[in-house]
């Protein structure tokens, strides 16, 4: 390893010279990144340009082997890089479900045919990942799911249903949960199986919700092949591997993208204010006042608790149970935040589309109706506290 202040100032100088200027800013949505695959398209030429300088380095995925596509940095080095892309507010060149999800699986227990052939890929934004776990019938309960793959030959015949598998109609590849042992215990008759989204037999249906926008897909396997080569871990092996994907899913929710940053939107004071028609002084309500006030104070304590783990994490130590509370105690926070925004509009709160309605207004009410899934999307609140109780606080069944 270099000295790490000489590391410091090359990196610094390199980035100086190389992240356009029109990079240095975040981006309003998550979907504005850069996200790689098959049919991907950047968001400007300076975005292409960041993309191909930051690639041709290795640092897409600073931190993975050379042979892998990144650039072998040490823990040390890592935390360098990001704390100079925060300096000079730079977007990361790529970002995708393959970079947070899947390739920490494939580092932990992929062949090494594996790794050769998907994380280079992955590395280079060639190919879109998507997540396949839940079922219709098989959401909290992920054990219970009915997606079957039976063996023939040296290939998988997998048959049934995913649900709410995010960008899955814009996706190239799907990482895929499958029973191969139906009797077998619910968690051990189960595989980790990589299934690309253009075989025969797959057919993708967007799900509309009600906040007006959706990523959530249905995806259908009608006798799709799957040669057996694309199962990470041993059969029925699987539901180690979902747990330890997981946790890095839940790791990635707790936390700010780096590079994003929603449209700025009044403070829920500022709301309640213009609301009560209270321009200075005490909210006449005092429940609402006891209300903001605790809010206030979680989103602080919570910011506070966030960064010290965050610290934990750059020193080394990788995402475990404790994800499980971070997505847990944020999922809640954002829920009861718009909650009350919207409770503190009042009539403000109603507007849905078309001419007279505040753009601000427009976003309060689809926050609100969104923020209805945050504690279901990666794991229910009832699920995380049961993790909590069991992984964290070693609690008896």
């Amino acid at each position: 390893m270099s000295d790490p202040e000489d590391f410091r100032r090359e990196t610094r100088a390199w980035l100086e010279d190389n992240c356009p200027a029109s990079v240095r800013a975040p981006v309003a949505d998550i979907k504005y990144l850069y996200w790689g695959g098959r049919r991907a398209e950047f968001l400007d030429d300076d975005s292409q340009v960041w993309f191909e300088r930051m690639l041709e380095r290795g640092w897409t995925v600073p931190d993975w082997p050379v042979e892998y596509g990144g650039a072998g940095l040490s823990q040390s080095e890592q935390r360098i890089l990001q704390s100079e892309m925060r300096r000079l507010n730079c977007r990361p060149p790529l970002f995708s479900y393959g970079i947070t999800m899947l390739a920490p699986v494939l580092l932990e227990y992929g062949t090494d045919e594996q790794k050769s052939r998907f994380l280079p890929p992955i590395a280079r934004g060639e190919i879109r990942w998507c997540q396949g776990y839940s079922e219709p019938a098989a959401g909290s309960d992920l054990a219970s799911l009915q997606c079957r793959a039976v063996l023939e030959g040296g290939e998988y015949l997998v048959d049934g249903q995913k649900i709410w598998t995010s960008d899955a109609d814009i996706s190239d590849w799907i990482f895929c949960l499958v029973r191969t042992d139906p009797s077998a215990p619910k968690h051990d008759g189960i595989s980790f199986l990589l299934i690309d989204l253009e075989s025969g037999g797959v057919s993708i249906s967007p799900i509309p919700l009600i906040s007006g926008a959706s990523p959530f897909c249905q995806t259908f396997f009608d006798s799709v092949r799957v040669p057996s080569q694309q199962r990470v871990g041993p059969e029925n092996g699987g539901w180690s591997i979902a747990k330890h994907l997981l946790q890095h899913e839940r790791a990635m929710l707790a936390q700010a993208i780096p590079g994003v940053r929603p449209p700025k939107r009044s403070s829920l004071l500022d709301v309640a204010r213009r609301s009560l028609n209270t321009p200075q002084g005490p909210l006449p309500d005092a429940g609402l006042r006891d209300e903001l006030v605790q809010l206030q104070m979680d989103r602080i304590c919570y910011r506070a608790t966030l960064a010290r783990n965050t610290a934990a994490v750059r020193a080394g130590k990788g995402p475990g149970s404790e994800s499980s509370m971070f997505k847990l105690y944020v999922s809640e926070l954002n829920q009861r935040s718009e909650d009350w925004r919207h409770r503190a509009a009042g009539t403000e709160g109603l507007g849905w589309d078309g001419e007279g309605f505040d753009p601000e207004e427009i976003q309060a009410t689809r926050s609100w109706l969104y923020g209805k899934a945050s504690t279901i999307l990666g794991g229910t609140s009832e699920i995380q506290l049961n993790i909590i109780a069991k992984r964290v606080l070693g609690l008896p069944d």
